[in-house]
């Protein structure tokens, strides 16, 4: 790993999710509400995608030919299914055990993932770029949200898309990510999240805008206490929200 490229990388942080790395495919585990958020980022991924690059819907491998970068990896919750989806995906991760963990799995699921000790900004610094990159659940964790947002605008081919998605600043995701979650329901480790760190949509969208991307899409996802799901939902960005960029070609 390219040690002068770590400028976004919080040692605190990547020593969390290090101490927890080994439940990362336990869906009843550490990282049960990721488990449970996929389908919904998978859908708004595949659906984005799908529409921006005119691919075929009905297709079982509809991202075939493209590349994918999955910035914080983690485990591979994502990267498995982008590969499912016929991609050729990187997944990079600055927490060594998690690249151990995702490599493992993927070699027993039987897909080729190039999974990667790496930050972004040393992949940006290498000159690599890819047709989408997705920025999930990561964005709230880094030192510099502008130095992060900015290679990973650099990370994107002209005509690109990236994917981001956070938590809000609010009262609400206070109450429902903090106490809720962490304290109340113990979804996750107490300690999992800063909500100073919390990102307002507005910000994102100017962090974008000032690395030279274009804000096409922003929704919420709104959790379903009764189903125990998540959906999207565009009219509530109070607490969890996804968006979608694009790199201009000119």
């Amino acid at each position: 790993m390219d040690q002068q490229a770590q400028s976004t990388v919080d040692p605190a942080e990547i020593a969390r999710f290090s101490a927890i790395a080994d439940s990362w495919w336990d869906p009843a585990g550490d990282f049960r509400p990721l488990h449970r958020l996929n389908p919904v980022r998978l859908g708004y991924i595949r659906q984005q995608a799908e529409r921006h690059f005119g691919l075929d819907p009905n297709s079982l491998e509809p991202l075939r030919g493209l590349s994918v970068l999955d910035i914080g990896c983690g485990g591979g919750l994502l990267s498995e299914p982008m590969a499912r989806l016929g991609a050729r995906v990187v997944g990079v991760d600055a927490a060594e055990k998690n690249i151990r963990v995702a490599s493992l799995h993927a070699e027993r699921a039987g897909l080729s993932i190039d999974y990667r000790h790496d930050t972004a900004e040393a992949l940006a610094a290498a000159g690599e770029q890819f047709d989408i990159v997705l920025a999930m659940e990561i964005i709230e964790h880094v030192a510099d949200t502008g130095a992060f947002v900015g290679a990973c605008a650099t990370l994107l081919r002209p005509g690109g898309l990236m994917f981001g998605a956070t938590l809000n600043r609010t009262l609400k995701s206070y109450a429902m990510a903090i106490v809720g979650a962490e304290y109340v329901l113990r979804w996750l480790p107490r300690g999992t999240h800063d909500w100073n760190r919390f990102l307002r949509p507005s910000e994102f969208a100017r962090a974008l805008r000032q690395a030279g991307l274009r804000l096409r899409h922003t929704t919420g996802v709104a959790y379903q206490p009764f189903d125990d799901k998540w959906r999207l939902d565009p009219g509530d960005l109070g607490v969890n929200y996804m968006l979608t960029a694009d790199r201009p070609t000119q």
